[in-house]
């Protein structure tokens, strides 16, 4: 022990900050140790330093998960106009409507179904963004609130697990449009002339060397952190929708018509019809699943709260239906080209290709790039970032987004997505399935945000895992009322998504449920959550809420974020002199 009262074991090399409650804050002692391998192979893996932070904080904070000051606050509405103009121009959207027109309904009720659908969707992304555009932090800070500091890291593991799988059967999709791209330079024969050295493995040597090259293609876009990576989706913006309209009016003149389905009536009646409608709705909102859930992620880059509200209610039914419009007369038209309908745009681009002219070859090689371009900015926004993001937050000391999504990138081409892709039923359950679970983690932050909290948020503790923490909640960090709520959320759908794997049959009740599977966990899961909290408050909620739950009042506000580094370390300080503790911190 030392004149000043403390002791501490110092090593020659290391800068230890020494602090008390008797002695003035920043006492510096200077000391350099000698390090480990195992120490500097752990520091240079390091992307966040721990700096004078503690073990507990070291898995809750750092610049990536940090609420995003107003230097990198850049997205303004016309960014979040621009990102779904070009996020609705791609594959899957266009055979989004084929579900529909499948089972039996005209054209115009499942364009009005798709219209439906994805004003729900855009409802939804608009209720899970305001966090995000408010208190400028991401999804698996916001799902703090709710689950708990430590408890959040489930919905989060869940999110990067959906994430990576759907970058994967992404990039398939984008690696399909590039084999259409090389059959128009090289020959429709290209995948015969290229030995397959992979019989048994589902796919080809030419189609798995395609999905390698859109995979690698894609690796520089992962680059670019999300304030800047906008550009990339008002350059998409400009460019897809203008190839799609074109294909449009280039397969109306090839056909010299707009084909039979158009004039194609309902085949269906009565109740048949009603969950026929529904169906074709709800695959519109579980299409929009993943983006619900990470809203968040992307609104809190926004320069004003409105910004990333009013552009994204109005932008996703308005594009979205747009785009599915076009993927029905695009799919028309080919009926009278080629005798049979085509639902998928890369089926009848490939098709163009019987007629091998110039012509054709380029046409059909700058269409077929547009949606590779296409599926490169869906796969970025709705799975690369998002995943980045929610691993920073499992693994804040060493992961960054960009880290994050290179190791999406690297996970994703051990998924084979070919697998999931064989057959749309079975890429039709898997969407509805990942709706199931994501549906109850978006219902229970919801409830607690716009109910139980009525937008009161701290954030401050969001990045605390001191026992007195407001989200703490217990010693394990985790909310059980959350968990329970998820659960009861997901129970409705389990035994419709038992039967519609088709391993079973299940009562046509449980079916019905199931086509009601995002509603069913939503709100499920929202009221379970809100009751469980009425029943027993947990920490966070306004007096005056806890007195009333059914009070009117609403305690939001927009956050100022400037100095929030510095109100952590003076937070920190607090603790430790009314403590009376020392803090030691190396810095290196």
């Amino acid at each position: 022990m030392n004149e000043k009262g403390f002791s501490a074991d110092i090593k020659q090399g290391e800068k230890v900050v020494a602090t008390s409650s008797t002695h003035s804050i920043g006492d510096i002692l200077e000391y350099n140790p000698p390090q480990s391998k195992w120490q500097r192979l752990l520091t240079f893996l390091e992307v966040h330093p721990k700096g004078n932070m503690t073990t507990s904080e070291m898995f809750l904070y750092n610049s990536d998960l940090k609420p995003v000051e107003s230097a990198r606050r850049l997205w303004s509405w016309f960014n979040y106009l621009f990102f779904w103009i070009a996020d609705s121009f791609n594959v899957n959207t266009w055979q989004i409507a084929a579900t529909g027109v499948v089972q039996g309904l005209s054209w115009w009720q499942v364009w009005i179904s798709v219209w439906l659908g994805y004003f729900i969707a855009g409802s939804f992304v608009v209720i899970s963004a305001r966090v995000g555009a408010y208190y400028h932090i991401s999804f698996p800070v916001a799902c703090r609130s709710s689950f708990g500091v430590y408890g959040s890291l489930w919905p989060v593991i869940n999110r990067v697990v959906m994430a990576c799988i759907w970058y994967a059967v992404q990039n398939w999709i984008f690696g399909q449009c590039m084999q259409v791209m090389l059959m128009a330079i090289f020959g429709t024969d290209l995948e015969t002339r290229i030995h397959n050295l992979i019989p048994s493995s589902g796919t080809t040597t030419f189609q798995f060397m395609c999905y390698f090259l859109t995979w690698l293609l894609s690796l520089p876009a992962i680059w670019f952190p999300p304030h800047q990576i906008r550009h990339l989706f008002t350059v998409k913006s400009y460019i897809v929708p203008v190839a799609g309209i074109g294909f449009l009016i280039w397969t109306i003149v090839k056909a010299k018509g707009i084909g039979p389905v158009i004039h194609q009536k309902s085949t269906l009646t009565g109740s048949e019809f009603g969950w026929a409608f529904v169906s074709s709705t709800m695959n519109s909102v579980a299409n929009f699943a993943a983006l619900i859930v990470n809203a968040p992620d992307f609104a809190r880059f926004a320069d004003t709260p409105k910004a990333a509200i009013w552009s994204q209610l109005i932008a996703i039914p308005v594009c979205f239906s747009i785009t599915s419009l076009i993927g029905i007369l695009v799919s028309s038209s080919s009926t009278l080209m080629f005798d049979q309908t085509y639902w998928s745009p890369l089926d009848v681009l490939g098709r163009f290709l019987d007629d091998f002219t110039s012509g054709n070859r380029a046409g059909v090689f700058f269409i077929a790039a547009a949606f590779g371009l296409a599926q490169l900015g869906t796969n970025i926004s709705a799975n690369s970032l998002s995943a980045g993001t929610d691993m920073t937050a499992i693994f804040p000391r060493f992961m960054s987004i960009r880290r994050g999504g290179y190791v999406c990138a690297a996970i994703s081409i051990c998924i084979c997505p070919w697998n999931l892709m064989k057959s749309s039923n079975k890429f039709t359950t898997y969407l509805s399935a990942y709706s199931v679970f994501l549906s109850s983690i978006a219902g229970v932050i919801a409830a607690d945000y716009y109910f139980v909290k009525r937008g009161k948020l701290i954030i401050e503790d969001l990045y605390s895992g001191d026992s007195d923490s407001t989200y703490t909640f217990n010693r394990f960090g985790c909310n059980w009322k959350a968990y329970l709520a998820y659960i009861c959320g997901i129970l409705p759908n389990i035994v419709g998504f038992v039967g519609a794997t088709g391993t079973h049959v299940v009562p046509v009740g449980a079916t019905y449920l199931y086509n009601l599977n995002f509603f069913a966990g939503f709100i499920v899961a929202g009221v379970v959550y809100s009751l469980l909290c009425i029943w027993k408050p947990i920490r966070g909620i306004p007096q005056e809420v806890q007195n009333d739950p059914f009070r009117r009042g609403w305690y939001e506000e927009w956050a100022d974020v400037e100095d929030f580094e510095d109100n952590m370390n003076l937070r920190r300080h607090i603790k430790i002199v009314e403590k009376g503790e020392y803090s030691l911190s190396v810095q290196r």
